[in-house]
């Protein structure tokens, strides 16, 4: 709550006191001509050692790291960009963000608010700016004078937090950046308010979960926001039931327990099973893809989304509320109805041996990912890409902890990896943070390495180059008999070209040799980039038969 006064401030005052009622501290953000009266206000509280601001080399970067720094963190990530090509630039990042469900607030720039829709052609226009940024946000709105700052920033929260999570816009012209007037900062938005599930449909599912012989829990991305991890692991155990996750869904039960299984795993498991449970996720994959669910499957769906439920699979009982209270309501409800049910833990992990054995076979990924997990502790963040070894990581890598991996998810967004994870860094200074990235993603951001050196952020790139953006390559002469075009790269050396942003440069083309350098990066504890030198890879799905 903050005190219900006016004081007088400029605009730029106003979204910066309103910013620091939120307890934001750090700032991703591009500066420019529009954003002069912010920045000036945020000048004094940087001075202070109030707010941090990383300014990176390309808005694209500031919006990424926002989304990187809300993933670890749970907390709101906040980027500001100069409007029109700035907002451009950051919307990439905004609709992975959108897509993944992440508390993102982007602060955007506007011409000159008498200005506004009239077609002058001034810098950085674009017509309806507002009705773009809206189609990969949740909620976007103009401020066009000061004391309209802070309302607008509570608005836009309070829609950020409301229900399912997604990222928000406040834009603000210029000259009411600059204007002075009354100001009262208001009330602070109230964050997540988390809904109840009608107690009925627990009622039902409970009984259905209860009387399941061979049921599987298939969870996403959204267990994470709700941070239902203790409740998943409660609930699998009592219906001895295996948990299978989305990409998105890793790490919310730890690898280490017997019911965790991977998605190789799940193809089978799907097929035996009586009854899924789908929790925060689209559950849209495991409807499309060969070893996903087939047609009447008795189907049970939680999500905080009532439009999701029942979308991509018909529901025996949909539940629509938040996962946390939802799985706890049934916790309670399971037992009146649970058959008897010995522990299934030489079963699964049994199955979990034969899925080990099956993924090593794909090789030199799994050779790779293992040197991956074994350098990276339990607790070091895994930041995946639109790459070859993040395609084999999604189905394979073992995860122990929530929030410790990130994928761009169905936006797939090529380049999301590298300037994602030096905003995961940034939230989670005391992690061990890898980034995991192939050639042709890489280059969509590589300039940000100039902001890794310059704010001294310790994360650890990992950049496989095989010449091509190897993936499409690949589809090119499986699928277009040979005939490939536009897919072959001429690359720099990795290792000069960090050295000569200021990072450590390290080069390898082994398993072994990928171990020992990253074991060195983790102890040096410094920003460091390792060029990975690989032939073409195999296709991760077809050689496990998921695709």
């Amino acid at each position: 709550m903050i005190a219900s006064e006016k004081q007088t401030m400029t605009g730029g005052q106003a979204l910066v006191r309103t910013l620091r009622a939120y307890d934001v501290h750090t700032i991703f953000a591009l500066p420019g001509v529009q954003l002069d009266g912010a920045f000036d206000a945020l000048y004094d509280e940087q001075k202070a050692g109030n707010i941090r601001i990383i300014h990176t080399r390309h808005e694209q970067g500031a919006a990424y790291m926002a989304d990187g720094y809300a993933r670890v963190t749970g907390e709101m990530g906040v980027c500001m960009v100069v409007p029109g090509p700035g907002l451009l630039n950051a919307s990439a990042a905004l609709s992975t963000a959108y897509a993944c469900n992440q508390p993102v607030l982007c602060v955007t720039g506007q011409i000159k608010s008498d200005a506004i829709e009239a077609g002058y052609g001034l810098l950085h226009e674009i017509p309806n700016q507002l009705g773009m940024v809206r189609s990969v946000t949740k909620y976007a709105e103009r401020a066009v004078t000061p004391d309209a700052i802070p309302g607008a920033i509570h608005n836009a929260i309070n829609a950020m937090w409301d229900g399912r999570i997604r990222p928000v816009e406040v834009e603000v012209p210029p000259d009411t950046f600059f204007a002075t007037g009354e100001v009262d900062l208001g009330t602070l938005a109230e964050g997540r308010s988390p809904q109840d599930v009608d107690p009925e449909a627990i009622a039902s599912a409970a009984k259905i979960l209860g009387h399941a012989e061979r049921p599987v829990i298939f969870v996403g991305g959204g267990i994470h926001g709700s941070e239902a991890w203790d409740e998943l692991k409660e609930i699998a155990e009592l219906l001895q039931a295996a948990v299978v996750p989305t990409q998105n869904g890793k790490g919310a039960l730890s690898d280490h327990h017997y019911l965790s299984q991977s998605q190789f795993a799940g193809k089978d498991l799907m097929a035996e099973a009586d009854v899924v449970f789908a929790i925060g996720t689209r559950f849209s994959d495991a409807t499309t893809y060969a070893w996903g669910i087939k047609p009447g499957k008795t189907f049970i769906q939680l999500d905080i989304d009532a439009d999701m439920v029942g979308k991509t699979f018909p529901t025996t009982v949909g539940l629509v509320g938040d996962a946390k209270r939802g799985l706890a309501a049934l916790i309670d409800a399971i037992p009146a109805h649970n058959r008897a049910r010995s522990s299934r833990e030489a079963e699964m992990l049994a199955r979990k041996a034969v899925a080990e054995e099956a993924m090593a076979s794909v090789q030199p990924q799994a050779g790779f990912a293992k040197a991956i997990r074994q350098a990276l502790p339990e607790d070091g963040i895994f930041v995946g890409e639109m790459t070859q070894l993040g395609y084999y990581s999604n189905m394979t890598m073992p995860v122990y902890q929530p929030r410790t991996y990130l994928t761009p998810g169905y936006q797939g967004t090529l380049g999301w990896g590298f300037p994602t994870s030096l905003g995961v860094k940034v939230g989670a200074p005391d992690k061990v943070v890898f980034s995991i990235n192939g050639d042709g993603g890489f280059g969509f951001c590589l300039n940000e390495l100039a902001t890794q050196a310059q704010h001294g952020i310790a994360s650890i790139t990992l950049v496989f180059n095989d010449g091509a953006f190897g993936n499409v390559k690949r589809i090119q002469q499986e699928t277009l008999s040979g005939r490939t075009i536009a897919s072959d790269l001429r690359n720099p050396d990795y290792v000069k070209l960090a050295e000569a942003f200021g990072v450590t440069g390290r080069r390898t083309d082994s398993a072994d040799g990928l171990a020992i350098h990253l074991d060195e990066a983790i102890k040096a504890n410094e920003p460091t980039l390792v060029e990975i030198q690989v032939p073409p890879m195999p296709n991760p799905w077809k050689a496990l038969g998921l695709r």
